[in-house]
């Protein structure tokens, strides 16, 4: 194998190609035509919508407030698109990226039902060679995976999955047409926020619906309900404002305070955190308060509990950082579990009791609790009767036999490098990024590897991404990736790539920033992680510092000529 392609293949020749159409990848699209570039997008579903296209499993829907889960670049975009609930369900986050689409004329750069296989750098034209599952063949200066933090379905080894005679289905890919589940034997492996989510619709749609359960989860009411015309109309005409202060807050959203004026503060890093009270970002919930939960009495924490609801203790930054106050909390969530299910004994098999609150994605759930009160829904808690095989009848637990008609994987993703370990990726000397990353994916700001010049990864592992609202966190890297471009234009530099020293300097601190927080406590296993993918290295991946403070740090290297950054003119 040779370090690079021939420079006189007869492949086309563009300014850039993308990979995937999600949000990413249509803005990405949207902002080098701007520019007066030539690119083509390559997308492996059918339609645009990335995750959103392939997540239509009943019950999907944003954990982040629909007025704020929406692209600021277009004012008028903003304007003329009207969001019926709070949390939009996936429905509705389709229509809004079809629309997009065919506002600003999208499809005809975008090759659909097309899969990027390899993407080789070649040293002596300078550009990298794309290849598709269907042989197409593109050189381009400049590759960019827009691939998705949550766009590779995890199926876990199950003994016996290839025997099951019934209908297999995961949350990830569900069909287009969905399959008529009225008097089917259901079975669902996996409660993690796909699972949380549709079980309760399961169990609508079901004759009898089996849940075999991995591991409890904390989860908060999502309170999801159609928003009032008044508060759309609020929405839209302080947009501006909101979206200065969504850029500026730890998690790229603000939820119920969006409508709230706030008080003028300095803005300043203090702490660990990405807000001022040094509070790791990456809840449902982005208000926090300065004080601390075992600086209540017991008596004001079950008040604030009755009051708020589990949500009340994500408000309190001691939850995040001190083991004490954690477990507190958890205590508290136990209780409330007591509460809505009638069953005591299933009640005990709900509660997480083994890793601490935060130490994974913060899940919303709607009547999740209240279905184990029906009789046609029966729990197994695979933790005291575990799985021995799937058979072609249905699974086979410690606890007997459950014959079944469907099974369902709610069995995540891989999360954060999984759409790129699908694609034989290689840099100088032909390194692949697999090599590069076998320990763990290292990178400089989530946006580029050393080693592989003029790849940029769009909201990459060691950025907020998954710890913050998605799109907003998408246009800050694209909008970053399309200046750096044409600055590079204007300095007459050809790539840009990180030192390795930048690119080890920002992996200790996305370390820094995340040690001593629940995000890495030994007992936490998540695909933070990737703690649910055999042989995966476990290291955490997001950067936990808050999405403002990143912003800020973004800014810094760029005011500072790049720095960190190779940009060579040869």
């Amino acid at each position: 194998e040779t370090a690079a392609t021939p420079s006189d293949d007869p492949a086309e020749t563009l300014d850039a190609v993308v990979v995937g159409a999600g949000f990413a990848g249509m803005y990405l699209l949207y902002q080098l035509r701007e520019q007066g570039r030539s690119v083509v997008v390559f997308e492996a579903g059918a339609d645009v919508g990335g995750t959103w296209w392939w997540n239509r499993y009943p019950g999907a829907r944003c954990d982040v407030p629909s007025m704020e889960y929406s692209y600021s670049f277009d004012p008028d975009l903003e304007q003329e698109w009207n969001w019926t609930e709070l949390m939009a369900g996936q429905p509705e986050i389709l229509r809004y990226a079809r629309h997009v689409a065919d506002r600003y004329d999208l499809r005809p750069d975008i090759v659909f039902e097309t899969t990027v296989t390899s993407a080789h750098w070649d040293e002596g034209d300078r550009r990298w060679l794309v290849t598709t599952d269907s042989g197409r063949r593109v050189r381009a200066r400049w590759c960019l995976m827009a691939t998705g933090c949550l766009s590779v379905p995890n199926t876990p080894n199950l003994p016996g999955l290839d025997e099951f005679a019934g209908t297999v289905l995961h949350t990830g890919r569900w069909p287009e047409q969905w399959p008529d589940l009225a008097g089917k034997r259901v079975g669902i492996i996996g409660t993690g926020s796909s699972g949380v989510q549709a079980i309760p619709e399961l169990a609508e749609q079901a004759g009898h619906l089996t849940v075999f359960q991995r591991s409890p989860v904390y989860t908060v009411p999502a309170n999801n309900r159609p928003l009032a015309p008044e508060i759309v109309a609020e929405f839209k005409a302080r947009y501006p404002e909101i979206r200065d202060r969504q850029r500026d807050s730890v998690s790229g959203f603000l939820g119920p305070a969006a409508l709230r004026r706030p008080k003028p503060r300095a803005v300043e890093d203090r702490g660990r955190g990405g807000d001022d009270t040094g509070t790791p970002a990456g809840t449902a919930q982005p208000e926090r308060t300065r004080s601390g939960l075992l600086d209540l009495s017991e008596q004001e924490r079950r008040e604030a509990f009755d009051r708020n609801g589990p949500g009340a203790f994500m408000r309190f930054r001691d939850v995040y950082l001190d083991p004490e106050a954690n477990e507190v909390a958890c205590e508290l969530f136990r209780r409330e579990i007591d509460k809505v299910v009638e069953d005591p004994a299933v009640a005990e098999a709900l509660k997480p009791t083994d890793y601490p609150l935060a130490c994974k994605r913060q899940v919303l759930d709607t009547d999740y609790y209240r279905t184990f009160n029906r009789s046609d829904v029966t729990l197994i808690d695979l933790r005291h009767h575990p799985l021995q095989t799937i058979t072609g009848a249905g699974v086979r637990t410690e606890a007997g036999q459950v014959e079944l008609d469907v099974l369902v994987l709610a069995t995540g993703f891989a999360a954060m490098t999984g759409a790129l370990s699908r694609i034989d990726i290689r840099g100088r000397a032909g390194r692949r990024l697999s090599e590069a990353w076998s320990g763990g994916p290292r990178t400089y700001l989530g946006l580029q590897v050393a080693g592989f010049p003029n790849l940029f990864t769009v909201t990459g592992p060691g950025s907020p991404s998954v710890l913050a609202n998605m799109i907003v966190a998408i246009e800050h890297h694209v909008d970053w990736i399309v200046d750096c471009i044409a600055h590079l234009d204007v300095v007459g530099a050809t790539t840009i790539e990180p030192s390795p020293e930048a690119v080890d300097d920002w992996v200790d601190h996305v370390n820094e920033v995340a040690d001593d927080t629940m995000y890495t406590a030994p007992n936490c296993n998540s695909w933070y992680l990737g703690s649910n993918i055999d042989g995966k290295a476990r290291v955490f991946m997001p950067y936990v510092g808050g999405f403002g403070r990143y912003r800020r740090h973004c800014d810094d290297i760029v005011a500072d000529d790049y720095r960190g950054f190779v940009l060579d003119a040869s």
